[in-house]
């Protein structure tokens, strides 16, 4: 008469870590334990985590504007837990022949976003967005920690608070009535259609002489060690740190496809 309450989390890169290097780490249970684990991960993640999807689409002369939506079913903001994990989305404009005419949070083979600041400066980091008209912009939900300077740091002992924390927030969060420890930093906490149970954000895209029909694909993703909290180990004190980016540097850091939605615009 007793019922099972599995914990499963979101970290199913590190899972796949302890798979490849099980034995020189020790690990003692199996790998077909671990990859089961991974799998019952990957399928929260992508069924029972969020939505995404492309509201309207419409062509304004060489301008195509997108309106997205994004839907959370968690009952926790996402992501949550170690402040390493992000989500974020990735939206790509094709034209008629199948050309990309734009493309905004690709994911690069080291896990870096294309695009994101933070990922190409340790110092920077992204801003939160209401509309994205340059494919150097990302939309990136995600904590950014700060020391007692205000600096940038992903070392949590010097973290004194958040610069930025435009986390995805459960339904019924109210975002302006919650105490510090939790409240939403940035500027998601101006932004109106960021709320309990989602987000919603305007996609700009200039076209230009490319001919349609303009396929739009969008996607949400998400990464459990974003790859300036891997990076910022480089060259650390200490052995584990070495030790820990040379298995990253050998388990491929593909995001998860949380959720994703197509639509077609133009003739």
């Amino acid at each position: 008469p007793l019922h099972q309450h599995e914990f499963v989390g979101g970290n199913a890169y590190m899972l796949q870590i302890l798979r490849v290097f099980g034995e020189e780490m020790e690990v003692t249970v199996s790998s077909a334990q671990l990859q089961d684990k991974q799998q019952q991960i990957l399928e929260q993640l992508q069924n029972r985590t969020a939505s995404i999807t492309v509201n309207e689409a419409s062509l304004d002369g060489s301008n195509l504007v997108a309106d997205l939506s994004i839907a959370v079913r968690t009952g926790h903001k996402f992501p949550t837990g170690f402040p390493s994990r992000r989500a974020w989305i990735h939206l790509m404009v094709q034209d008629a022949s199948r050309q990309t005419v734009f493309d905004s949070g690709a994911a690069a083979s080291d896990g870096s976003i294309a695009g994101n600041d933070n990922d190409a400066d340790p110092a920077a980091f992204e801003p939160h967005y209401t509309v994205v008209d340059d494919a150097a912009q990302v939309q990136i939900y995600e904590p950014i920690m700060g020391d007692t300077e205000g600096a940038v740091t992903t070392t949590l002992l010097r973290g004194a608070e958040y610069l930025k924390d435009n986390r995805l927030l459960p339904a019924g969060f109210d975002k302006g009535a919650v105490g510090p420890d939790i409240a939403v930093r940035g500027g998601a906490l101006e932004d109106e259609d960021f709320g309990g149970g989602g987000d919603a954000i305007r996609y700009v895209v200039d076209v230009g002489d490319a001919q349609g029909p303009f396929t739009i694909t969008a996607e949400l993703l998400y990464q459990a060690i974003g790859y300036r909290w891997a990076e910022n180990l480089r060259g650390s004190e200490g052995q584990q740190g070495a030790r820990f980016t040379g298995y990253y540097d050998r388990v491929v850091n593909e995001p998860v496809v949380i959720a994703s939605d197509v639509a077609e615009v133009g003739e």
